[in-house]
């Protein structure tokens, strides 16, 4: 016969009862939240490893941090790095600002204005944002090819014709996404200031712009992290090296095996990350309300 105490016994079920429950719907996410954790952190350390390797070489991978050396940062002032940055920081910040103005322009005039065709437009709007951009770049180049015998400033080799590229395909996605949101704006709002004598353009600027900071600011970063990366559009738009984007040239550094610079690649995406993460930052108490409020209403 058992000494312990009945209470005993039944306090030490009800903890291994517990302890069972607490594993089934909580603990087996702290070791799967730390595979998740180690597999996003170890290319990021992988890179800046590399780019503090003065040898330039990807080898070594259980030596990680052996050696800190800042010649292949000082190496990229020996190379077009710094142009190839400008050029991507005023291709994507372009995109950004012309993506939130256009997109915010056509979501205001579907969520307040009644026309003929506007049902069919967001649908249209809704399908065409299914395809992905890229799937046209043969129509691009022949476009800008024949466009730039008419207008230069619009033709290949031209960042302002690659900006208007980049404008054209998330015109459909932006609208759409901000379309939601402009939807959960009482439209009492816009009436009372029509009755006070406000215009559509002050309405607009000044009550309806505030109101949907959130949307605008995701919208913005969406569309600068999707120029600021992208690489196979503007390779084909950009053709001189003075005007390439930074994916465009730190291509070449590393698209022959033979000569592959893969310190100076990876001393240029540790700096390339720098104005992506500080706008995620600055915007992030922004992301979380523009993402969801669209799906309340609408």
């Amino acid at each position: 016969m058992s000494t312990v105490p009945l209470d005993e016994r039944n306090s030490e079920g009800r903890n291994k009862a517990r302890r069972k429950i607490w594993l089934a719907e909580v603990g087996w996410k702290y070791p799967l939240a730390v595979i998740l954790i180690f597999y996003a952190v170890f290319p990021l350390l992988y890179v800046v490893s590399a780019s503090l390797n003065p040898r330039g070489s990807l080898a070594g991978s259980s030596n990680m941090f052996s050696t800190f050396s800042a010649s292949n940062f000082a190496a990229l002032g020996e190379t077009m790095y710094w142009t190839w940055f400008l050029n991507t920081l005023i291709v994507a910040g372009s995109a950004a600002v012309g993506a939130v103005l256009m997109g915010a322009a056509a979501a205001y005039a579907f969520s307040r204005f009644r026309f003929a065709g506007r049902r069919l437009s967001l649908t249209s709007l809704l399908i065409i944002q299914m395809f992905p951009q890229t799937i046209a770049f043969v129509a691009v180049f022949l476009l800008l090819l024949a466009l730039g015998e008419v207008v230069p400033a619009l033709g290949i080799n031209s960042k302002l014709a690659l900006i208007a590229v980049y404008l054209g395909g998330a015109l459909g996605s932006n609208t759409f996404l901000m379309y939601g949101f402009f939807n959960t704006i009482p439209m009492e709002i816009d009436e009372s200031a029509k009755m006070d004598g406000a215009s559509h353009a002050q309405i607009f600027w000044r009550l309806i712009m505030p109101l949907v900071a959130p949307i605008l600011a995701v919208v913005a970063l969406l569309a600068f992290i999707s120029a600021f990366g992208d690489f196979i559009l503007a390779k084909i738009v950009l053709v001189s090296e003075d005007n390439w984007t930074l994916a465009v040239g730190m291509y070449q550094w590393v698209s022959n095996q033979l000569t592959s610079r893969w310190g100076l690649f990876a001393a240029g995406v540790v700096l390339a990350a720098l104005p992506v993460l500080a706008l995620f930052l600055s915007l992030q108490r922004y992301i979380v309300g523009g993402l969801t409020a669209g799906s309340v209403k609408g």
